[in-house]
């Protein structure tokens, strides 16, 4: 595939946390609060949320999001010794209003002028996107909140991706998954999406069965790719 395989879809699906909301502007928030374990804090609970998903999957063992946040929090918070039930309680209703990144708004309001279905597609409970994308002024420009609630299961599971072609009543092929996520990436590509990997950290790709389709910096750089179907 290359940048072209982009300029063909009909839709553009998102992920929600990393992609299009930024989940250490939690941190930033609440920096007095933390000190110098801020971002020891952020990397412990943004990875246990990770892998909480992932094991509960192989278990089948289900939980929201948003109870996977909350003890992906609770291992955080006990690693670096912070006992506070109220700073506890502010990071997670802060986490239902995080920035989204600064192309978000833009990228996505000019996509939907040019005609293009739109979707978020993520693990996270329903309630939870809606709020953050709500907060961040973007929830109208969504055609569709796609979630895991029903399904009971998390992302790379099939599944999941199959959500958006249900929903939005398209083939796979004809859909342009989004995400910060190496590994949501190969999930998306295993599935048939052709994907854009928003690679803002310059991160290596990481070595799984299927890559990226396109690599940007930022979801800004979709635009342009998209100019060929614009005028089909």
């Amino acid at each position: 595939m290359t940048e072209s395989a982009i300029s063909s879809c009909r839709a553009f699906v998102f992920d929600a946390y990393g992609t299009l909301f930024d989940v250490n502007s939690v941190i930033k928030r609440c920096q007095e609060s933390l000190g110098d374990e801020a971002e020891k804090l952020s990397e412990l609970w943004r990875r246990k949320q990770l892998e909480y998903t992932w094991l509960r999957s192989l278990m089948g063992d289900f939980t929201d999001f948003w109870n996977v946040t909350g003890d992906a929090l609770d291992y955080a918070m006990t690693a670096i010794g912070k006992n506070d039930p109220v700073l506890r309680s502010r990071l997670m209703e802060t986490y239902l209003s995080l920035d989204a990144f600064p192309e978000v708004t833009r990228t996505l309001q000019t996509l939907k002028d040019n005609g293009h279905k739109l979707a978020i597609l993520s693990n996270g409970a329903r309630h939870m996107l809606i709020s953050a994308a709500k907060s961040s002024g973007i929830l109208s420009l969504f055609d569709e909140i796609l979630c895991v609630d029903d399904i009971r299961t998390y992302k790379p599971h099939p599944s999941v991706y199959q959500l958006a072609t249900e929903k939005l009543e398209l083939e796979a092929g004809d859909i342009s998954f989004q995400s910060s996520n190496g590994w949501d990436i190969a999930g998306a590509g295993h599935f048939g999406f052709k994907t854009a990997w928003i690679n803002r950290a310059t991160l290596p790709v990481d070595h799984l069965s299927h890559q990226p389709d396109v690599t940007l910096k930022g979801l800004d750089e979709l635009l342009p790719l998209t100019t060929a179907s614009k005028t089909a």
